[in-house]
């Protein structure tokens, strides 16, 4: 049963979090990386041997709504593939948000980014979703997987 942190009320999303792994080669970026956050990133889980949460994507498209550093630090260690939840990007409960003012990007801009080589700078877009009610970060019901380095 997915529950948000603060209460106890049962979403939409209920069961279908599977974790898939799938092939990096299949995925679509839509932004570009900060390459300091990338290379810390990096370090931290080629220490750590392990990859600790999966990555959300859009299951029509294959365009990854969250991780993109998680997805380029696996791909730049030399692994095939990444844990990834598979979503619904059409629902009414995904929003997409800017982290900056001024900025509104949409799920057609998300979309598009991912199929042409124009990504947005790293960090701007932020996908929310509805649970109980309240808008929280797409990141709140992402799954731990801690899948070691040398199955991916």
């Amino acid at each position: 049963m997915i529950q948000s942190n603060k209460s106890r009320c049962v979403t939409r999303f209920h069961g279908l979090f599977n974790v898939q792994l799938a092939e990096l080669n299949k995925l679509k970026h839509h932004e570009e990386v900060n390459s300091t956050h990338l290379e810390k990133l990096k370090k931290e889980i080629k220490a750590d041997g392990i990859l600790k949460l999966a990555i959300a994507v859009d299951a029509k498209t294959n365009v990854i709504l969250d991780g993109e550093h998680r997805f380029n630090a696996i791909k730049q260690l030399g692994c095939k593939k990444i844990p990834v939840v598979f979503f619904d990007y059409d629902s009414p409960d995904i929003e997409v948000q800017a982290w900056r003012k001024g900025e509104q990007p949409t799920k057609k801009d998300v979309i598009e980014a991912g199929f042409s080589g124009q990504k947005f700078p790293p960090t701007t877009t932020k996908h929310m979703v509805r649970i109980c009610n309240r808008l929280e970060h797409i990141s709140a019901i992402e799954k731990r997987v801690n899948v070691p380095l040398g199955k991916l």
